[in-house]
C-alpha cells in the first residue's frame, strides 16, 4: 500500500516556474513507476511524465517535453515535477500516481494503482 500526498500548486502567470511534490507514505518497491497526471475541467485525465521508482528512465507527454522534469529523492520518499516556462493550457488539477511496474503503457490511468487528492495550477495569460 502506498499513500500519496502532493504539494505545491498554485496560481502562477504564463512563463513562470513551479515545482510540485508528491510525499509517499511506504517505501515504493524498486520496480514501482510514480506519475503525474492532469485533468483540466471538462477533459480527461492525461498522462504528463513518469519515472521508475529505482531510477533510469523518464517519460513525457509531448505536450510538456523540454518544459517539465520529473525527479525523484529516494531518501525523501518524494517525487517531484519540475514545471517551467507554464502556459494557460497547463491548468489543471494535477495528481501524483504510483504503480506496481513500469510497462509499455506508462501512459494510461489505469495502469496505476495509488492516487494522490490533486493539487491545483492555474497558469494566467
Amino acid at each position: 500500500q502506498v499513500q500519496l500526498v502532493e504539494s505545491g500548486g498554485g496560481l502562477v502567470q504564463a512563463g513562470d516556474s513551479l515545482r510540485l511534490s508528491c510525499a509517499a507514505s511506504g517505501r515504493p518497491a524498486s520496480t514501482y513507476a510514480l506519475g503525474w497526471f492532469r485533468q483540466a475541467p471538462g477533459k480527461e485525465r492525461e498522462f504528463v511524465a513518469a519515472i521508475r521508482w529505482g531510477g533510469g528512465t523518464t517519460y513525457y507527454a509531448d505536450s510538456v517535453k523540454g518544459r517539465f522534469t520529473i525527479s525523484r529523492d529516494n531518501a525523501k520518499n518524494t517525487v517531484y515535477l519540475q514545471m517551467n516556462g507554464l502556459k494557460p493550457e497547463d491548468t489543471a488539477v494535477y495528481y501524483c500516481a504510483a504503480a506496481p511496474t513500469i510497462t509499455s503503457l506508462y501512459h494510461r490511468s489505469s495502469e496505476y494503482d495509488f492516487w494522490g487528492q490533486g493539487t491545483q495550477v492555474t497558469v494566467s495569460s
